[in-house]
């Protein structure tokens, strides 16, 4: 594999170049390392160029949007000045997205000055759809090492439909095994009669796969997250997928929601109709709570709601700033907000 080829020769450099001593007892040990995994819908980041095969029509130079080279590179460097503070100074180790158009434009975004330096690699797949927007993974070479990477088909209802795949990601971070799914759930658009049974169906699917995983092994560490676009109370993500705030007292197959207690609080990631929603969300194993390498830090899921991206006055204020209202351009970065945990390695 090339990753351990690359550790390995990393050792063999090190072993020439100092003395392989024992660490003295007396050393103090290291403080547990903290992992930044964040989640951002980025709304619509589609690129400038008309692609036959996509419905991109509405982000183009000529369309009414007036969608311009200009307003793509500040929707780029404005996503990245929030990306490289997620989590840290440092930015997320792990970073799942979501509403993007195809490969071209995560590469743009991670080749941004503000990311470049933090060398993320991408991790996507075309999806079927019908808006033409897919999910992916960004992540830090040298701390997360893929090993397995496949979308997932979610079938709905209505078999002609399409929906966005979930992107399944097994890989090593910081020496230990995690499997990640990254979701973005079918919208509420059409009434909650009409796209409750989609939601439904791709939270049938998301547990699926952790069920297949926690077959082969109980304790398996599992991280989902995305714009679930459904709330924590909702009946998909509670029955169907099996999550909530109390699976400490829970058997394995019981995930927790890190994000269920702000939704209680009245706290939320996107804002609609005057109301808060916290759609954007993740969800551990059991095992990310109680193992003794890599765990979730407790407490430590936010809602990154910084000034500098959220609306200032009228009916909107502390919004998020979107990039559009309608047509209209307002230059801003999402219609989410970012949300990230911390998790620790020792």
């Amino acid at each position: 594999m090339k990753y351990p080829v690359k550790f390995a020769a990393g050792c063999l450099l090190a072993s020439a170049l100092f003395s392989c001593q024992k660490t003295p007892s007396t050393t103090p040990a290291a403080a547990p390392k903290e992992i930044s995994v964040a989640f951002y819908n980025l709304e619509n980041l589609f690129d400038t160029e008309d692609d036959p095969n996509k419905d991109d029509q509405e982000f183009l130079p000529t369309s009414e949007s007036q969608w311009t080279p200009e307003r793509y590179q500040q929707k780029l460097t404005s996503l990245a000045s929030v990306i490289e503070k997620l989590g840290d100074a440092d930015g997320p180790e792990i970073l799942g997205v979501c509403e993007i158009e195809n490969r071209k434009v995560l590469e743009d975004l991670a080749a941004q000055p503000a990311l470049l330096p933090r060398n993320y690699r991408v991790i996507h797949f075309e999806g079927p759809d019908v808006r033409s927007i897919d999910v992916a993974l960004f992540y830090k070479e040298g701390v997360f090492q893929p090993i397995e990477q496949t979308p997932i088909p979610v079938i709905l209802p209505n078999a002609t439909e399409k929906t966005r795949d979930i992107l399944k990601v097994k890989g090593i971070l910081n020496g230990d095994t995690i499997l990640i799914l990254v979701n973005h759930w079918p919208s509420k658009r059409g009434g909650a009669e009409e796209s409750d049974p989609k939601r439904a169906a791709a939270a049938k699917t998301a547990r699926e796969i952790v069920d297949q995983e926690q077959i082969k092994n109980q304790k398996a560490k599992i991280l989902l997250m995305g714009d679930f676009n459904d709330t924590p109370d909702s009946k998909a993500i509670t029955e169907t997928l099996n999550a909530n705030k109390n699976a400490e007292a829970e058997p394995y197959r019981q995930l927790f929601n890190a994000f269920a207690q702000m939704a209680e609080d009245k706290k939320g990631s996107y804002y609609y109709k005057g109301e808060w929603d916290m759609i954007d969300q993740m969800m551990l194993s059991k095992s990310l709570l109680t193992g003794k390498k890599l765990h979730y830090l407790p407490n430590s899921a936010t809602i990154f709601n910084d000034e500098r991206i959220t609306e200032k006055e009228g009916k909107f204020a502390g919004a998020p700033l979107r990039t559009y209202a309608g047509k209209k351009y307002l230059g801003g970065y999402s219609d989410h907000f970012p949300v990230y945990i911390k998790l620790q390695a020792r």
